[in-house]
């Protein structure tokens, strides 16, 4: 245990909105493999952190400076802006917030924050929505967004803001509320609204609309998916999240011949690559090939957020993944993490440690659920206390169908707006095809029966006409 890499140890290198150029991160692994890495590790805020070889250390700032990158080699002493961009064209999203908006926006921060900040968008399920201490969150009304205030990761109350705020201001009040160290000392947000308001000259408009949460479920990310416009993303995914230097430089190069301009890091320390031509796919599935990787994990093994560098929490996550994989049973749309200390919650499911002793072997566990089973809520609630390890896989599996018996059986929801709660019928389609999934008829081509959920269907379903992936399909309304 003693030469054992701590999170301290690490650098952490800035991706801001987790978008970044083949060449960009090229330079980064570069510069990783310089200092002593052999792999780099992805963060739950769309940052990138390596181990560095201690006799280098003394070189950081001039290696750093070199790439014109920033770095933190304290933890937790800067934070990474994170934003939705990464799922764009891969789930549903609000209409006006293009590729360049989130371009635009992130733009305007040319400091480093130390204050967690959050720029997403709430048609999406990927990217969690109040994970920062400030989150902007896209309205309805073009250009302006939500505000909600947390003041720490022990905090799991929000304050919501008045007004909405628009996109080129977003820099200002985020910077004035890091500057004021308001975070720290504000009590009463509503009276510390008007004097920011009095102070900084922001450009807002009155809040009009709830804001709708997130409706998809959580999507299946790995793999190689077609896109709406004929070319396709994949998606990739280290289970121990060490990614190796070797594999990502010859990735960023291939990305670099193949005209690919981006690359989107997830909070799931994972990686998106979209823009891949259809004639390119087969070089993309060679390079898989060469180095062996994996790309269809199932639900099971993908949803999870675990502590970087804890290897207690992966050895649960394994031992959990195991047990309930002989169970057969599904998991799609639920996320799971494993907590050993105070952090900011986004998953449906939350495995807690109660600590005992240094072994883990001799410890207990609560498990927890998102109200409602919407990990954007601040509130969880316990469904049991005090287990030991061996009954976790058996509770996991209550829980998971308590999730889906929760749902509307007949596959329908209630649309909240309606004061008669009329039910909505749902149906999805394929993107490519236009091939409809019905819950009400199942798909006889390939055995699934008349009502079967669509959450309910094996990750690997595709399309009968097209092959399309399930993780593709959109929710539509149909009629009843």
């Amino acid at each position: 245990m003693g030469n054992q890499i701590q999170k301290r140890d690490l650098i952490r290198v800035f991706v801001k909105g987790g978008i970044i150029s083949p060449g960009d991160l090229l330079k980064i692994v570069l510069t990783a493999e310089e200092l002593g890495a052999s792999h780099v590790h992805f963060g739950s805020r769309q940052d990138i952190l390596f181990p560095v070889a201690e006799k280098k250390r003394d070189t950081l700032e001039t290696t750093f400076r070199s790439i014109q990158t920033q770095y933190d080699s304290e933890e937790e002493g800067f934070q990474n802006v994170v934003s939705s961009y990464t799922a764009l064209d891969v789930m549903a999203s609000t209409s006006w917030l293009a590729p360049h908006m989130y371009h635009y926006i992130l733009d305007t921060f040319e400091y480093q924050p130390s204050i967690k900040i959050n720029i997403v968008d709430p048609a999406q399920s990927m990217v969690p929505l109040f994970t920062g201490q400030v989150n902007f969150v896209a309205s309805e009304n073009e250009n302006y967004w939500y505000c909600y205030i947390r003041r720490s990761d022990q905090d799991n109350g929000l304050w919501k803001c008045p007004k909405l705020i628009y996109s080129y201001d977003l820099v200002k009040l985020a910077h004035y509320i890091e500057q004021q160290q308001l975070l720290d000392c504000a009590d009463n947000w509503d009276i510390l609204w008007e004097k920011i308001e009095a102070t900084v000259q922001l450009n807002t408009i009155r809040i009009t609309h709830d804001l709708k949460m997130p409706s998809d479920p959580f999507p299946y990310y790995e793999g190689m998916n077609r896109m709406n416009d004929g070319k396709y993303w994949l998606g990739l995914y280290w289970r121990n999240n060490r990614y190796d230097i070797s594999f990502l430089k010859v990735m960023c190069l291939l990305c670099q011949e193949t005209k690919i301009g981006k690359i989107s890091l997830t909070p799931w320390k994972s990686f998106l690559i979209k823009g891949i031509d259809r004639s390119e796919r087969i070089t993309w599935e060679k390079l898989l090939g060469k180095f062996g990787l994996n790309v269809r994990h199932s639900s099971l093994e993908l949803n999870w957020h675990l502590p970087v560098l804890n290897e207690d929490a992966l050895s649960l996550k394994n031992f959990l993944v195991r047990a309930l994989d002989k169970q057969d049973i599904s998991t799609y749309g639920l996320t799971f993490t494993v907590k050993s200390g105070p952090q900011i919650l986004f998953t449906t499911v939350v495995i807690e440690r109660n600590e005992q002793d240094e072994n883990w072997m001799n410890d207990t566990y609560n498990i927890l659920y998102a109200k409602d089973f919407n990990p954007n809520n601040a509130e969880y609630l316990y469904y049991a206390k005090d287990v030991r390890k061996e009954i976790l896989p058996a509770l996991m599996i209550e829980v998971s169908r308590m999730y889906y018996e929760q749902m509307d059986t007949s596959g329908a929801i209630f649309n909240k707006d309606n004061a008669d709660e009329k039910k909505v019928k749902l149906i999805y389609q394929c993107p490519n095809c236009l091939t409809v999934y019905d819950e009400q008829f199942g798909d006889p081509e390939q055995q699934v029966k008349k009502g079967t959920l669509f959450m309910m269907l094996p990750d690997d379903y595709s399309c009968s006409v097209c092959g399309s992936p399930k993780s593709t399909f959109i929710e539509r309304a149909g009629e009843n």
